[in-house]
């Protein structure tokens, strides 16, 4: 027996020193290299590796390794589609496809995905837009029935068109619809070969800085908040809640690398992703069309819940129950290890109307870098004078006097008032009403920097 005992004895001492089972943890993301509202999820976190600096190496962890793949897609519908096979643990897409991923995986009888984190939003709507050729004579959006329009169906531009359509009294049947990714839309409006593109950000302000392409409606007139966030499989998420928490502290530090310098972190985006550094720095320098913020806020999910109403409406997304989807839990933990106060961020909301006036307008000279002007006049006349010596202009901000919403220079449509002074408008609607009422006189970009320059 007491052999026995101590036999017993010995094993379970060698139990306690055995090393502790190496297990591989598979991390599969799915992100969208062109979409720059899913970059602090994306390919900031992909190229700094902050996710590999974050992830747990204790207690279960101690001797896990970890195998992280990150897999790029053109919109957020594949993404789902490859969640739903197992091929993803995690997904970062836009507003209405993160509701018709949620969906889907609600409709299945035992997958769920959980909504855990934002990236960024823009409280206006803006960075969906609809893009028609340059020289086309479509300038509204009721001119596109019966005309041939391409979206990426099941994307955050497809939302927004069913919502323009709806606002218009118009519907998706009443258009030639075509489902084109934003790459070949673009591709057919430069050819001509479309009549117009819906498209997601930052596609229409690729198109207007390429000078291939004319919007003629913006996403900020759904009035609607646009937003994006990141999705993980639930089943994943219960295993490794930790990791979880990781990837969101990850975000949060992508989002304070790009306020840091957002000129340098425009340029270095440039590289990895192609998207040109000028249109970049429109939504990532102050003022510009992303707000970078990942805290799930009430006013986001009544969003979503407006988002899913409109397409329930149209029969194109099943039932979604918010309150089992929704989960805000990993962000909390992620915030307070961070010592981070989560319940303070979540009450900021940045409205652009606000929060951007009186913010100087910007030119970005090729050789000087960005200077900055207190007055539009200053600006078009400085524009004027830059190029006069023949020096380049990479690209030119201002904000738009209704809303505040950031824009290229050369987009704006401008009203000279009868005392010199200059307003720019982003729709040509508002600067027509505006130069009626105050008597003056409605110009394009080329034509104000005429005339403040003389």
């Amino acid at each position: 027996m007491r052999l026995k005992a101590l036999s017993v004895a010995a094993a379970a001492g060698l139990l306690l020193i055995a090393p502790a089972y190496a297990e591989t943890i598979d991390i599969a993301i799915g992100h969208q290299s062109m979409c720059t509202d899913t970059y602090t999820a994306g390919i900031i976190v992909k190229e700094l590796h902050l996710l590999d600096k974050d992830l747990p190496h204790a207690g279960k962890y101690a001797n896990a390794t970890y195998n992280i793949t990150w897999k790029d897609y053109s919109s957020g519908g594949p993404i789902t589609n490859e969640m739903l096979a197992n091929k993803l643990n995690f997904g970062v897409m836009g507003d209405y496809p993160l509701i018709v991923n949620g969906a889907k995986f609600q409709a299945t009888d035992s997958l769920r995905t959980l909504y855990v984190s934002g990236t960024g939003y823009n409280l206006k709507g803006s960075g969906n837009g609809i893009d028609v050729p340059v020289a086309s004579k479509i300038y509204d959006i009721k001119q596109l029935t019966g005309k041939s329009v391409s979206t990426p169906v099941g994307s955050a531009s497809w939302g927004m068109l069913i919502k323009a359509l709806d606002d218009n009294h118009m519907t998706l049947a009443s258009l030639d619809l075509l489902n084109q990714s934003p790459a070949v839309g673009a591709a057919n409006i430069q050819a001509d070969k479309i009549d117009a593109h819906a498209d997601f950000c930052p596609w229409s302000e690729l198109m207007e800085f390429r000078g291939t392409g004319r919007k003629i409606y913006d996403g900020s007139q759904t009035g609607v908040p646009y937003l994006h966030g990141l999705v993980v499989r639930k089943d994943f998420a219960d295993k490794y809640p930790e990791v979880v928490v990781s990837f969101i502290k990850a975000i949060y530090q992508a989002g304070q690398w790009v306020d840091a310098d957002p000129m340098k972190a425009s340029q270095m985006m440039e590289g990895w992703t192609g998207v040109e550094k000028e249109v970049l720095y429109l939504y990532f320098s102050k003022g510009g069309l992303l707000t970078l913020d990942p805290t799930l806020k009430p006013q986001w999910i009544k969003t979503l819940q407006f988002d899913h109403d409109v397409l329930a409406k149209a029969d194109l997304s099943p039932p979604l129950d918010f309150k089992s989807w929704v989960d805000d839990s990993f962000i909390r933990k992620a915030y307070a290890e961070m010592g981070v106060n989560y319940d303070q961020d979540l009450a900021k909301i940045v409205d652009p109307a606000v929060a951007n006036r009186g913010l100087p307008d910007e030119v970005w000279e090729a050789k000087d870098g960005i200077k900055t002007y207190p007055t539009l006049k200053q600006f078009l006349k400085a524009v004027a004078d830059i190029k006069a010596t023949g020096a380049k202009i990479n690209a030119t901000y201002v904000y738009d006097n209704n809303s505040g919403l950031k824009m290229f220079g050369k987009s704006g449509f401008y009203v000279k008032s009868p005392d010199g002074s200059y307003t720019v408008f982003l729709l040509k609607d508002d600067a027509d009403s505006y130069a009626k009422s105050v008597k003056g006189q409605v110009l394009s970009f080329d034509q104000a920097v005429s005339t403040a320059g003389a």
